[in-house]
């Protein structure tokens, strides 16, 4: 499955999901002084950023280490997106990734894994393995993608106000939904690479 710039970009903003990251950020970063939330929220980003950036760099010498093929990862991946989508759709509260009362944020759980996780580091794998000399394009699109995640995450509580807990998770199961479908059709590029491009 090649992808554009656009389709990129898309697809790494739905892994990355910021809309879905309101409901866990708030509450992680309500135990934050307010001065300084928004330097955490970008420090966060940065971080994640930072993660992504070297998958999407050194991805093609992790997989000959590991002694992994692109047809594995792919699947690999894809099966990954699917269990993000379906708790994106069926998803009710935000506690997955809670922390001590008190403490702030670092690294873990704002930067990985809730913006750079598993479904975020296998597909800019995906992307870098799968067309090395679209590169440049695989970092544009990153890049974007994490400055809307940083503005989104910067502007939670306004955000929610505005739309409304509802809104939001509606958004948030729509992208879900999209997410699905995208990752079902990488499983299915991965099936087929595997029986009859091996063949």
């Amino acid at each position: 499955m090649d992808h554009s710039f656009a389709s990129a970009l898309v697809l790494l903003l739905l892994v990355l999901d910021p809309l879905g990251s309101l409901a866990i950020f708030i509450p992680i970063m309500s135990n934050v002084a307010p001065a300084r939330r928004r330097w955490v929220a970008l420090r966060e980003a940065g971080i994640a950023f930072g993660v992504l950036f070297a998958f999407m760099f050194f991805g093609d010498s992790f997989l000959r280490v590991m002694r992994l093929s692109e047809r594995s990862l792919e699947v690999a991946g894809g099966v990954i997106l699917l269990m993000v989508a379906i708790r994106m759709i069926f998803a009710s509260g935000g506690t997955v990734y809670g922390i001590a009362q008190g403490r702030e944020p670092f690294v873990f759980p704002l930067a990985v894994p809730l913006l750079a996780g598993p479904s975020a580091m296998a597909t800019v794998l995906l992307l870098a393995s799968r067309q090395p000399g679209r590169l440049l394009e695989w970092v544009a699109a990153l890049t974007v993608a994490m400055l809307v995640s940083g503005a989104v995450l910067l502007l939670a509580e306004r955000i929610r106000r505005l739309l409304g807990d509802s809104v939001v998770s509606a958004i948030e199961k729509l992208m879900g939904l999209v997410l699905t479908a995208i990752a079902v059709e990488m499983i299915l590029a991965g099936l087929k690479r595997y029986f009859f491009e091996a063949a």
